[in-house]
């Protein structure tokens, strides 16, 4: 399957995002500064996890954060589509992201328990399944094995910047449909609306809205499904009417009142988690169901989200230029 694979990318990513793609994943280390979005990728310092970690049992505050890993929250939001036919009123998605499964295991058992009784049409996961940037994905396969047993088909799904590119067939044959730069139909008898998927945005710089946006006619209600928000402008000038991603975990480790110290993300800081808005597109940043880098959240719980879909205009005027 292996051998299989640069073909088979290069047929749905296009020769040279493809070979963009698995070029970057063959460096032997990954860039601390400079490539991506960003200029600075904390992700890949692979010290930091050590120094966060003492420098947390140093204030007595990494035991408390580990036990808040492990209890997910479950939000539900109202998300607004332009022209979404009354056949989806009240369809419920099911939004999964940053699960970093082989990072805590129980935290995982504890979100799949949860998962297993909760009532939706069709779930999305927003990217990043594996818990480092590099080296095997043995690990991260198994553990979504576990989290496929607990949803309901059918999955549909991006990669996130701690993703290779060489999970695809596993995840895919468990059933987890991976958007590549690519759309699908959601339909409900005479009924439909689309939902595409971009390919990372943050790190590996593959993402390719045009190809995504190209077979939606213009108007018809859409969802774009990211691992980032730093696309947000490309989304909504694409045409999009929601965009759903992950990524900045919220902050993660947040001061009282949820005040996130980074977001890693290169986008207002209003975005940086929940329901937003921008121009006619709405929005919704989960701050994700796993950790990164250490094992431990604070002022900032793991989230399980349920969107309803309304095609009534509502949530945060907020916008940003």
């Amino acid at each position: 399957m292996t051998d299989k694979i640069p073909s088979l990318l290069e047929n749905r990513l296009g020769r040279t995002h493809a070979r963009r793609r698995l070029g970057i994943e063959s460096d032997k280390d990954q860039h601390i500064f400079g490539l991506g979005l960003n200029f600075f990728h904390p992700e890949n310092w692979y010290s930091l996890s050590t120094i966060l970690r003492y420098t947390l049992k140093m204030t007595g505050l990494y035991y408390l954060g580990q036990r808040n890993s492990q209890h997910h929250t479950l939000s539900n939001n109202l998300l607004s589509i332009n022209n979404l036919p009354a056949e989806f009123e009240g369809y419920k998605i099911l939004h999964l992201s940053d699960l970093h499964v082989d990072m805590n295991r129980q935290a995982m058992i504890n979100m799949n328990n949860t998962v297993t009784g909760l009532e939706y049409d069709i779930c999305v996961m927003t990217g990043d399944y594996r818990a480092k940037t590099f080296g095997s994905i043995a690990e991260s396969i198994e553990g979504m094995r576990s989290v496929v047993d607990s949803i309901k088909k059918p999955v549909y799904a991006v990669l996130g910047n701690h993703d290779s590119i060489r999970m695809v067939p596993a995840l895919e044959s468990m059933g987890i449909r991976i958007l590549l730069n690519e759309t699908v139909t959601i339909k409900s008898g005479q009924s439909h609306f689309y939902i595409s998927g971009v390919d990372d945005a943050h790190y590996f710089r593959v993402d390719n809205i045009d190809k995504t946006s190209s077979d939606i006619p213009n108007g018809a209600p859409s969802i774009l499904l990211s691992h980032t928000p730093e696309i947000y402008k490309q989304a909504a000038h694409a045409g999009y009417g929601a965009f759903l991603c992950g990524h900045t975990h919220g902050g993660q480790i947040c001061l009282p009142g949820k005040i996130p110290v980074t977001l890693d993300s290169k986008c207002p800081r209003y975005m940086g988690s929940g329901s937003w808005k921008y121009k006619n597109m709405t929005g919704y940043t989960s701050v994700g169901a796993g950790t990164s880098i250490v094992d431990v959240r604070i002022n900032c719980p793991p989230e399980i989200t349920i969107h309803k879909l309304t095609g009534r205009m509502h949530g945060p005027n907020r916008d940003a230029s």
